[in-house]
């Protein structure tokens, strides 16, 4: 199932875009695929026709993983 991350890099504006596995403790680098800007557009520093990005975590300040549509329903009691 893949998941959507809101990355916050160090410096820069934060940067959405999916991973198929969340990343483990051990690992040096962070692969993710279609980057884009929170509001959708192209990031400015990465060319238009890039799909994937390698950050290393020293680059890396904190990772949001932002929910599914399955977990966004949420039933909830109303009194009429």
């Amino acid at each position: 199932m893949p998941y959507t991350l809101l990355i916050h890099l160090a410096n820069t504006d934060p940067v959405v875009a999916e991973v198929d596995e969340l990343p483990d403790p051990q690992d040096q680098i962070l692969v993710i695929r279609n980057p884009r800007q929170r509001d959708g557009k192209d990031i400015h520093y990465v060319m238009p026709e890039v799909q994937t990005l390698i950050f290393p975590w020293n680059r890396i300040t904190f990772i949001e993983v932002m929910p599914t549509e399955e977990e966004e329903e949420v039933i909830g009691f109303i009194r009429e």
